[in-house]
């Protein structure tokens, strides 16, 4: 029989210990310690919802379009690539580096069925910009109430 350690109380601190960590980082910035052990980046997004459409927006720049690849699979819509880290030069000596490199994956649960076969995505100035169109069932629609 093995022996462990006694936490308690450890599933109802944790969150607490975790979103404590987010406000200090907000409040303060990433510290410089913490940047080098981070495993990946993930590029912020939006995920709106229109009458007609899902929209995510995906702020992804240094990138060509050629490095993002968007896929849907059911109901999740998944946007990965790669930021590649510029070359030093001879003569170069960094005395800081914030920016993040290295392959991403962020994948969205949709909030509605949408027609796969006309989903859309553009690259414009750093931005991808992917329209899902909603089905013909998941569009809001009005009922009017009639009076006897």
């Amino acid at each position: 029989m093995d022996l462990m350690p006694w936490k308690p109380f450890r599933k109802e601190i944790e969150p607490f210990r975790r979103e404590m960590e987010r406000l200090w980082d907000r409040f303060f910035g990433e510290s410089f310690f913490s940047r080098p052990f981070a495993e990946t980046w993930q590029p912020s997004a939006d995920l709106l919802e229109t009458e007609t459409a899902i929209v995510v927006k995906s702020d992804l720049p240094g990138l060509d379009a050629s490095d993002i690849d968007v896929s849907l699979s059911g109901d999740v819509l998944t946007i990965k690539g790669e930021k590649r880290k510029e070359e030093e030069r001879s003569g170069e000596r960094y005395h800081s580096v914030e920016r993040y490199y290295g392959s991403f994956q962020r994948s969205f649960r949709l909030p509605a069925p949408v027609q796969t076969d006309k989903v859309e995505a553009t690259f414009d100035k750093g931005v991808l910009t992917v329209t899902l169109p909603k089905t013909e069932e998941a569009k809001k629609k009005e009922i009017k109430v009639q009076v006897k």
